[in-house]
Formats: C-alpha cells, structure tokens, sequence
C-alpha cells in the first residue's frame, strides 16, 4: 500500500513539474512577445522626420534638433572669393529718364541756374508700371454681295467666339496661379482683381485649366517619351485624398522633365498602367519600395537619404556602431565623388575597391552583431527579425544598387530630386484639404506637369501656358537641347 501511495505521489509530482514547465514555457514565450511590443511602440515612438521616412509634418509641436551628416569645410558662411554675383545692372535704355537740376549750391547758396553741369550721377529705379485690363475690340464688317445679293461677311479671328470674353493672357495667369502657386479659385480672382482692378468670376479658372489641359496634349506626350528615353529617371509616389477616398500620385522626373498621374493603386498595377516604367531601359532611381524593382529591364539606384536616416535610426536606438560607421562612409563616398565630377565620369577602380570592402567589412560586422533569430516553438511563418537585421540584410542584398552613384556620375546619391517634386503636390492638400473630383485632380497633375517641365527647361511660363491657348504648346527638347 505504501508503495502504490509513492508511486502516486510520484507520478502527481511528474505531472506537475511537466504542467510547470508548460506553462513556465508559455510565461517566457508571452515575455517574449510583450518585450517585442514594447520595443516595436518605443521605436514607433522614437520615429521621426530625422531618423525615418516619417515627413516633417508629423513631427508634432516637439521638433527634433537638426542633425547635419556633412562635415564642416572651414570656410566663412555667405559668398566665396570667386563666387560670382547677382544684382540689378544698370538699363542702357531706361523707359523714363528723370533730371533734378542742381538751382543753389547748398553750402553758399550761390545760383547755379546757369552753370553748365560738369558730371551727372544716376541711379536707377526697377518698379512695375500701374497694370489695368485692357478691352480690344473685335469688328467684322457686314456687306450685301451685288452679285449674288447675299449678306456676307469677315470671320472673327480664331478664339474669339462670344460677345464678351477673357483672352489668353489672364487665362493663362489665372492657370499658372491656381494650379503652380496653388491658390484656391476664390483668392486667384481675388488677386487679379487687386492686381488689374477687374476681378473675373472663379468659374473663369475652371475654364481656363480645362482649356489649358486639353491644348497641352501635345506636350505631356513628348514627357512621357522623353522619360522613357532618358538615361535616369527619379520616381517617388504619395497618398492624395481625391473624391473622399485615398488615392496615389506617381511622379517619374529629371532635370529637366516632370510627369505627374494619380492613381487609385500604388504598387505595380498602377507603374504598369501609367506605362513609363514598363517602356523604360535606363536608370531609375527610387526608395527601397518593392514594386519598383518588379521592372527588372531597367537598372535600379536606391535614394541613400532614406538610407541615412534608418542608419540614424539604428545608430541612436539600438547603440550599434557599424552603423554610425555606415553613414561616415556613405558620406566620405559622396564627397569624393562630387570632389571629381567635373574631371571624371567614375571613381578610380582603386577607391572602387576600397570603398566596396569597406562597405562588405561593415555589414559582415553587423551581421554578427544581428544574427538571424530562431524560430519560436508553436510559431507558424517567417521569423519577425529586428529593424538592424532587415536594414542589414537589404544592404548584404542590394550593394550595387546602394553604392551605384560612385560608379557612374550620371547616378545621384539621393532621390531628392523627386522629393521636392512631390512636396508641392503634398503642399497643395494641406492648403485646399483634398480635390474635390477625379477630373479637378487629374487636371491640376496634367498642368502641373506641363508647367514644372516649362520651369526646368528656362522657358517662360506664362508665354508657355498662353501659346499653349493659341493652339501652340511649348514642347520639351530633350536633356542635351535644355541645357544649351
């Protein structure tokens, strides 16, 4: 009988130790977990437009101090010796020419009215002459042909077809206010009528964009074109509000080119619709975003400024040296490369090598820093990594992509370039809160478009957007024809 009591006691005891261990198991799986939560809330916490891809809107009334990654030159701030600069010339031909003679002199008050001057300064006054509305007035004469007895007469000139109408020109400059400066309907009249003392009805700026929109057909066609042509494109893409719902802008830009197109879509559906990037063979360069590198017959450059800023992030939250190192060498490439732009089209092949094993030596240090974390038990998927392990294992990945701007100088070291293309698109929202309409949103990246393109190439706009309404639009040469 005392035995069997054992034997019981032993198998009551073998059984709680086993529940014990199941459930000292699950304890540790849920500190686990509650430990990752916490971590993924204080990163999210510590995000911001310095250290992540967060825009500085986000930032809240706390701002970050700013952090500069370039290194200090040494020399004095303002202009160097050298440096060229700007001011108002002097006009050989002044419109008005103003004389103050000289009557008394002002220290004996002798008369001087009849002593011939023996120098003359001048000075001259750079002002904008009082501007009205000007009414031109259209009259086709009205004859009975003695040969037919018809009544016949002159047709008006192309354009002009109702009885009182807005020309081009404040067409064009009610477009260019709306749609560039991004003033709202009511505040574009508004201004005209300050300006001109004739405000024209808001409707007139609906009216003008339509016609501005469908004349510059010609001309968005030939961007896109040239786009696809291009040596290397920047890309970026950002949410819009259009019509209650959120949709997606596309940019595809140069130097001298820029395309814009919304889209309910943001990934690869959307890129294939809008047909620049399924055509492309060049450069494109854009953030890590994966549906880009769907288009695998281009070749692909990452924006290193988004790489800086994780760097950044690592480096202050995770206190992981490769990191900092990372952003020194990133830095110290970029420097030597725009040291030579001007004499040569690449890096020597012995910087090449250096700075390619020193970027290998860097992520195999943080590799071994983050290995890569083992499966917990009951767990079904990937294994969730750490933000410096999926940073490091992009890195490891995509070398060529990243360090391309140091083997051809045609690659820039960030999309920067589409960044301040986006940001007045985004600028627009935050004035006017959305577009009201698919078409009202279509039209203002059709303009848009036509407009910043017309900017970079040197021209002048409002001759651009006015030839445009005389059937005449302004359209893009290529890369090589803008810069001349």
């Amino acid at each position: 009988m005392a035995r069997q009591l054992d034997e019981l006691n032993r198998q009551q005891l073998t059984a709680l130790v086993v529940e014990q261990a199941e459930r000292l198991s699950q304890l540790e799986q849920l500190v686990l977990e509650q430990a990752a939560t916490i971590r993924a809330l204080q990163e999210q916490l510590a995000k911001n437009s310095s250290n992540s891809h967060k825009p500085p809107s986000s930032d809240g009334p706390k701002k970050p101090n700013p952090k500069s990654l370039r290194q200090k030159s040494g020399r004095k701030p303002g202009g160097q010796k050298g440096h060229k600069g700007h001011r108002l010339e002097m006009s050989a031909t002044p419109e008005h020419v103003v004389r103050h003679p000289l009557h008394q002199c002002p220290k004996c008050a002798q008369n001087l009215s009849q002593v011939e001057p023996v120098d003359m300064r001048k000075r001259q006054v750079y002002d904008v002459p009082p501007v009205t509305i000007e009414v031109t007035e259209h009259q086709v004469e009205c004859k009975t042909c003695p040969h037919c007895e018809e009544q016949v007469e002159t047709c008006f000139p192309a354009g002009v077809t109702q009885e009182t109408q807005y020309g081009e020109r404040i067409k064009a400059q009610a477009s260019y206010l709306n749609v560039y400066q991004l003033l709202p309907m009511a505040r574009t009249s508004e201004l005209l009528g300050d300006f001109y003392n004739h405000a024209p009805a808001p409707a007139l700026v609906i009216e003008a964009n339509r016609a501005v929109q469908k004349e510059t057909e010609p001309a968005i066609k030939a961007i896109r074109t040239q786009l696809i042509e291009a040596d290397v494109t920047h890309h970026d893409e950002s949410g819009l509000r259009i019509a209650g719902k959120n949709q997606w802008l596309h940019l595809s830009s140069t130097d001298t080119l820029t395309h814009y197109r919304v889209h309910e879509k943001r990934g690869r559906e959307a890129m294939a619709e809008i047909g620049i990037l399924t055509d492309r063979q060049g450069v494109v360069v854009h953030d890590f975003w994966k549906s880009y590198q769907s288009f695998d017959q281009c070749s692909h450059a990452y924006c290193n400024a988004h790489l800086l800023r994780e760097l950044v992030f690592i480096y202050e939250q995770y206190e992981q040296s490769w990191a900092m190192e990372m952003i020194q060498l990133l830095v110290a490439i970029k420097n030597e490369v725009d040291a030579q732009l001007d004499t040569a089209n690449s890096l020597p092949a012995e910087s090449l090598r250096f700075f390619a094993d020193r970027y290998d030596q860097l992520v195999n240090q943080g590799l071994e820093m983050n290995p890569t974390p083992n499966k917990l038990p009951n767990r079904r998927g990937r294994v969730k990594q750490s933000k410096p392990k999926n940073l490091l294992d992009r890195l490891h990945e995509h070398q060529s992509e990243i360090l391309s701007f140091m083997y051809d100088f045609r690659i820039p070291f960030d999309n920067n370039l589409a960044e301040r293309d986006v940001r007045m698109i985004k600028l627009k929202q935050k004035i006017s809160g959305a577009f009201r309409t698919q078409d009202g949103a279509d039209t203002f990246c059709h303009i848009r478009s036509y407009i910043s393109t017309v900017r970079k190439q040197g021209a002048n706009v409002i001759d651009a957007i006015s030839n445009a309404l005389l059937h005449q639009p302004f359209i893009p040469g290529t890369s090589s024809e803008a810069a001349e």
